[in-house]
């Protein structure tokens, strides 16, 4: 077996995911100008439709408050040595959580609604997690097949209860009845206009500053909590954390619930801040998404608020991109994506060797 790669934490951290960001976008480069069009006319389309507009960029923020959710629900989990596929579930299930409590107290006042249905999603979302994680730790299950598992489990509970039991009798349309105005959270330009500061109409809410704080809190709990350092003692050894008297087993299903928990302010940004009603398919693919971001993103908070806004880019300024070169298709963004993807996971080592080589310490301890 070969000795782990050793690099400086600045390039470990920064310069290996630019470099790998940066292959995936030269190859693109290359795709898109095999089919006639100019790249570097779609990537200034690119940028200028996600970030040259208060439009895009509210577009682009509201994407990427869905990715940070999730990326760090994928990124918490993976400092357990755990990989989290079920997103896609939990947060689906999340939404269960949010809309009913939406529903069934909306006579509280929008002060104690909101966080009742944040925390609501946040709870059933816990809830979905916990069972793959006492199968893992008690029956050694792997958590990436019982999460998979649970995500087709999400998706037929929620079809059998959005077309037989919470679809108002009046529609045919597999959704409840839309929330009351205090169970739903405020849009930043709706905000912003009550301060006599104009902005364009987009579906960014108070979602986005939950999932910043979201960001910090989950670096707070990893690098300055007990629990974090059980967590990624955990990660790095379950025997050593085993020796040391951490149970492993406390620690995968707290670890897990919490990762739940966090899938459910995607349900929180889509359910209570864009849709508010409760309808089937609103994650959209945002939880797998959020593994790319963790990838992408070192499992850390910074670096998962960071890929998160560049996949939010790709996203919002790849429909424009779309628009402005019909030769560039919706499709032609996917593959861009899973070119990042690619080179964020499963090529994630190409540059390390090389890199490890440049910056070797000089020296005679170099040498011997």
């Amino acid at each position: 077996m070969s000795a782990p790669i050793v690099l400086p934490k600045w390039v470990d951290l920064a310069l290996v995911p630019a470099l790998n960001v940066a292959t995936a976008f030269a190859i693109s480069g290359l795709v898109v100008l095999a089919i006639g069009e100019n790249p570097l006319h779609a990537v200034r389309s690119l940028v200028a439709g996600s970030l040259g507009s208060a439009e895009g960029l509210g577009f682009t923020l509201y994407y990427a408050t869905n990715f940070i959710f999730t990326g760090l629900a994928v990124a918490l989990a993976y400092r357990a040595g755990l990989f989290n596929i079920g997103g896609e579930g939990q947060a689906y299930v999340a939404g269960l959580g949010a809309a009913l409590v939406c529903l069934h107290l909306d006579f509280l006042p929008a002060i104690l609604l909101l966080p009742a249905g944040v925390l609501g999603a946040a709870a059933f979302g816990a809830a979905w997690a916990i069972v793959p994680a006492w199968l893992q730790a008690r029956r050694g299950s792997h958590i990436v097949i019982t999460t998979i598992m649970f995500n087709w489990l999400a998706t037929t509970l929620m079809a059998y209860l959005l077309v037989n039991v919470m679809r108002e009798p009046q529609s045919m349309q597999p959704e409840t009845r839309v929330f009351a105005p205090n169970g739903r959270l405020p849009q930043l330009h709706d905000i912003a206009g009550a301060l006599g500061l104009p902005l364009p109409a987009t579906p960014l809410n108070l979602a986005f500053l939950l999932a910043l704080v979201a960001a910090f809190l989950v670096w707070l709990l990893l690098w300055r909590t007990r629990l974090g350092y059980e967590i990624r003692t955990v990660g790095l050894s379950p025997t050593a954390a085993d020796y040391a008297g951490i149970s492993t087993t406390r620690v995968i299903v707290v670890t897990m619930a919490l990762s739940g928990a966090l899938c459910g302010g995607l349900a929180v940004n889509e359910i209570m801040g864009v849709q508010h009603r409760l309808l089937l398919e609103f994650t959209s693919g945002y939880g797998f998404v959020g593994i790319a971001v963790a990838l992408m993103g070192r499992a850390h908070p910074v670096g998962v608020v960071l890929a998160s806004l560049l996949f939010g880019m790709l996203y919002q300024g790849g429909a424009e991109l779309a628009f402005d070169q019909p030769k560039i298709t919706r499709d032609m963004i996917v593959v861009i994506q899973g070119l990042v993807v690619l080179f964020a996971g499963a090529l994630e080592g190409v540059f390390r060797a090389p890199l490890a080589r440049l910056f070797a310490p000089a020296g005679p301890e170099a040498t011997t």
